[in-house]
């Protein structure tokens, strides 16, 4: 890799370190191909993505950033799961940890927040972007139809009452 190519990567590097909601860092040693492409499919289904960098270049990338707490993770062969959304990428990583022994979450960052193994673990069991928004728009969305009903049943039952009315009428 010659000097160009390492400044591009610290370059995308950077756009990941700056535009994350979560970065996790973990180790992936003795992690087969197929178990990494199938934490690579997860993270894509979920938003996010997965990134194995050389840990100089990523320190580098770090250096500034919001998020540069986690240059201390940065030995070994590590791997970055990343999403915008400050959930999925977490939820990824710890899910994919129960189920592989061999990829070890090290911890993370969310925002200036530096994360421990614990912190990505609680971060993982909130609630997605998508699951907070379906819930709000359910508390807006359910007043609006109780007034709705609310509003139709009274019309309903007086236009019942003038039928009544009217048929006694015309018998």
């Amino acid at each position: 890799m010659d000097r160009a190519q390492k400044e591009k990567l610290v370059d995308e590097l950077g756009q990941i370190f700056e535009s994350s909601g979560v970065v996790v860092v973990a180790h992936y040693t003795g992690l087969t191909v197929a178990e990494m492409q199938d934490l690579r499919a997860r993270a894509r289904e979920a938003g996010g993505s997965v990134r194995v960098a050389k840990n100089r270049l990523a320190k580098i990338a770090l250096e500034g950033k919001p998020c540069a707490s986690i240059a201390e993770f940065l030995t070994g062969m590590t791997v970055l799961t990343y999403s915008e959304d400050p959930v999925a990428a977490a939820k990824v990583a710890v899910d994919f940890a129960k189920e592989n022994k061999k990829y070890i979450i090290l911890g993370g960052a969310m925002g200036e927040n530096a994360l421990d193994q614990a912190g990505v673990e609680s971060v993982s069991k909130m609630p997605s972007r998508e699951e907070l928004i379906a819930s709000i728009v359910g508390c807006i969305g359910a007043p609006a139809s109780n007034i709705a009903g609310a509003i139709g049943a009274p019309a309903s039952n007086i236009a019942s009452i003038l039928s009544t009315i009217e048929d006694k009428a015309a018998a």
